[in-house]
């Protein structure tokens, strides 16, 4: 009795839980499979001014970077493409400034910013943040709704759909070993008066091995019903890793880096050492992006970086900049491990601390590994088909959960339909 009733509470609890998340999951599960794709499909879309006409020598990242400037005195450069290739455009994000008439930031319509390396002709602007279906602003947006659902800053901070995400992770992490174990056979009861049956080890495997299979011939519900469960089954242990990692990547200054420290020795870089501005506060630099970058390419050659620096940011949130190292032609590109940090103090050039794959504690290779196990391009090719099939199973889940629940609510309720039927038919006979 003990162990039915904790199988009836665990169904309690899968059921609720599933269907409270269900719908994040869907929106999260189908981003996440067209996300995977992200740079095809965007560069796909905006062809027009991601592909450039000039051929020739290409121009200084920095000039590039100045002539945007120069081409609307509202913007400051915020990350400068310093992989440039030719045919291509090189991307510059911007963040407004301020308007001395009224004391605030002016109003742009853009903070992308796409350049001929060959001619430092502007070919197109885009808003990246802009909740839009335009071919423009479609990969962006998707990729926020993705981790976000593009919830708006209120109440002094812009992390509120990072929070309701990673929230939205822990519980399907947690959900998902209660899943697994209602797939698991119940124990055989055997009376007490009963003989004995000598039975074989593998005699609970046997009992389990119909989870796994789906009943094409059984008709729309069982299918329906061995979709969820089988379905569960085959891509569960990839689950865990993307809930996991989901739940790391969103809620990692809150609660996964935190956690980690206490039970592991990590390594700290700025980013978790620093408390980032407030809301809306810029923290102006000291130091330029000319100075920045010729101490983190000298200091990229003292420490042998295998590749030259590919872009640099400083968004004032934090008061360093950001100089990432990583081959454009990879594959895994900055979502994998050939990416390397170096942090510049903006305030006086020193180096503040490096980000390298595959070096620190244990505790700091296992930080590295999230977004690359999350992104499948630890893998290259593989894992990105990996992760685009899995946000089309996870949809798939979430779908057949919501049907089979609603198949026994139907038909719960036409049970206590005719229950209360009968009732007020013997009532009526009897008198």
């Amino acid at each position: 009795m003990q162990r039915l009733n904790l199988r009836a509470f665990f169904t309690l609890i899968h059921r609720w839980v599933g269907l409270t998340l269900a719908l994040f999951l869907i929106v999260a599960g189908l981003t996440g499979a067209v996300t995977s794709w992200d740079h095809e499909l965007d560069e796909w879309l905006n062809a027009d001014i991601m592909e450039t006409p000039g051929r020739g020598l290409l121009l200084e990242p920095l000039a590039l970077a100045a002539a945007v400037e120069a081409d609307d005195p509202r913007v400051q450069v915020s990350y400068i493409t310093l992989a440039l290739e030719e045919g291509h455009a090189a991307s510059f994000f911007v963040r407004p400034l301020v308007n001395p008439a009224t004391g605030q930031p002016f109003v742009l319509d853009y903070d992308d910013v796409f350049v001929d390396p060959v001619t430092a002709k502007i070919t197109g602007r885009r808003d990246s943040q802009a909740v839009s279906l335009s071919r423009r602003s479609l990969m962006p947006f998707l990729r926020t709704v993705h981790y976000s659902l593009h919830i708006p800053a209120f109440w002094g901070t812009d992390r509120w759909g990072y929070w309701l995400m990673g929230c939205v992770a822990l519980l399907w992490l947690l959900d998902s070993f209660v899943a697994l174990c209602l797939t698991t056979p119940r124990r055989l009861r055997i009376r007490s008066d009963a003989v004995p049956v000598q039975r074989s080890p593998s005699s609970w495997w046997q009992r389990w091995k119909p989870s796994w299979l789906l009943r094409w011939k059984a008709g729309g519900y069982k299918l329906n019903f061995d979709l969820h469960r089988a379905g569960g089954l085959w891509v569960w242990g990839v689950i865990i890793v993307v809930a996991f990692t989901s739940f790391s990547l969103n809620l990692y200054r809150e609660v996964f880096y935190p956690v980690m420290s206490l039970v592991s020795k990590t390594t700290p870089g700025p980013y978790e050492t620093q408390t980032p501005a407030p809301l809306g506060r810029y923290v102006p630099p000291t130091i330029g992006f000319a100075q920045a970058l010729r101490v983190a390419t000298a200091e990229a050659v003292n420490r042998n970086y295998e590749y030259p620096p590919s872009g640099i940011y400083y968004g004032g949130d934090f008061a360093f900049y950001n100089v990432s190292f990583f081959d454009p032609a990879d594959e895994s590109g900055a979502m994998g491990m050939g990416l390397s940090n170096l942090y510049i103090d903006a305030k006086d050039g020193s180096v503040l601390g490096e980000y390298r794959p595959w070096q620190g504690t244990a505790a700091d290779v296992f930080v590295q590994l999230q977004l690359p196990l999350h992104s499948g391009r630890l893998l290259g090719m593989p894992g990105r088909i990996l992760m685009s099939f899995m946000g089309v199973m996870v949809a798939m889940l979430s779908v057949t959960g919501i049907v089979i629940w609603a198949r026994k609510r139907r038909s719960r309720r036409q049970i206590a339909k005719r229950k209360t039927d009968t009732l007020l038919h013997t009532a009526k006979a009897i008198n």
